[in-house]
């Protein structure tokens, strides 16, 4: 596996390589017109216009940081699930670079905007494997620990059926192992700058509540998506979170209450709001997603339909970051909704969730003959 090639688009300036670094190092880029409600971050840079002699200042855009899981998925290709009991035959299998954390980076980073990535892999080839992929794709790795003493890199076993579903076992690994108690500064720093961090249930629930809280304190808004484990979601993690991003099956364990139809799917969210959380981002799968927002009127958006469905795995992920990227970059709730609606679409249209991540241009495209 060689991961994806990544291509800067004319509007940014991302740098792939890995760079021996501690700290956050400001990315220069052309222009921007960037939004950001964070009155803490420092957005001033300079570029160097090689045919003057004088340093011209610009604004640079304040990073995506996605803190969260990367998995080695291993892929079985298949008919149909075994029943209790049954042994049946694999049409395929490989091994690719995923996990919720790693999949929402390399989006952004396809995307072509600044994104770095914060987690933990083994010092195995799972962990090379996903290394390279994460860096093939443009994301920032400063943050990316590699563990030793034998914890291995998480990895998960997906079952892909012909109808292009999946069902998937997800094997923790260095994902929920040795993270300290308490992160370092440098590594809540980089959060503290950002523009949107990203967070999923990959990783242990008190690694989340440190980054949330700390991200919330530096005005830096937090979207959690509620994809990973099965656990209830603390408390202490929801007042942190400004959009919360279920799917209907998340949103139906969480709240305890049915999300059959859209009635009931909006009582489900009004249970969020009540729990302390404004904003609920809800992917409904072939029903399209909706925003509820406290107060105000839901925002609904179709699916924009496939070409074909090959693989539906990273289409969420795909969908919660290409959405932050929008929002960061100030779009309105509904465009950021459509925009991410597109990436969705053609997420699907690829097996595997990293070489599956779509480009700017791409999604533009797409939205234009729709």
């Amino acid at each position: 596996m060689e991961g994806i090639a990544f291509s800067p688009s004319n509007n940014f300036n991302c740098y792939p390589q890995i760079h021996p670094i501690k700290t956050l190092i400001p990315i220069p880029f052309r222009f921007c017109n960037y939004k950001t409600n964070n009155p803490n971050q420092s957005l001033l840079s300079f570029s160097i216009n090689s045919s003057k002699t004088t340093q011209t200042p610009i604004t640079q855009p304040p990073p995506l940081v996605v803190v969260g899981s990367a998995n080695a998925d291993i892929y079985v290709e298949i008919d149909r699930l075994p029943t209790e009991g049954e042994t049946i035959s694999a049409k395929n299998g490989q091994t690719l670079a995923g996990g919720k954390g790693a999949n929402q980076a390399t989006c952004g980073a396809k995307l072509s905007y600044p994104t770095y990535f914060v987690g933990q892999v083994g010092d195995d080839a799972h962990g090379k494997l996903i290394t390279q992929a994460l860096g093939n794709g443009g994301v920032r790795l400063e943050y990316l620990k590699s563990l030793g003493g034998g914890v291995p890199t998480g990895h998960a076993v997906v079952m892909l059926q012909s109808n292009g579903q999946n069902s998937i076992i997800i094997v923790g690994g260095a994902n929920m192992s040795s993270w300290p108690d308490k992160l370092s500064d440098q590594d809540l720093d980089v959060v503290k700058n950002a523009g949107i961090v990203l967070l999923q249930r990959e990783i242990p629930d008190s690694v989340n509540i440190q980054v949330a809280k700390a991200a919330k304190g530096a005005g830096v808004t937090v979207i959690m998506d509620a994809g990973g484990m099965d656990a209830p979601m603390p408390q202490e993690l929801l007042k942190f979170v400004d959009i919360f991003s279920p799917n209907e099956s998340e949103l139906r364990r969480l709240t305890g209450m049915p999300t059959d139809n859209f009635e009931q799917i909006s009582q489900a969210a009004a249970k969020c709001h009540k729990m302390g959380v404004r904003q609920v981002l809800v992917k409904l799968g072939a029903k399209g997603s909706a925003l509820f927002i406290e107060g105000e009127e839901p925002i609904t958006q179709p699916i924009i339909p496939a070409a074909q469905v090959v693989d539906t795995t990273g289409a969420g992920d795909t969908f919660t970051a290409s959405f932050a990227v929008a929002l960061v970059e100030g779009k309105s709730k509904r465009e950021c909704l459509n925009f991410a609606a597109a990436a969705a679409s053609l997420c699907v249209q690829v097996k595997g969730a990293i070489p599956s991540m779509p480009d700017r241009k791409s999604i533009l495209n797409l939205l234009q003959s729709v």
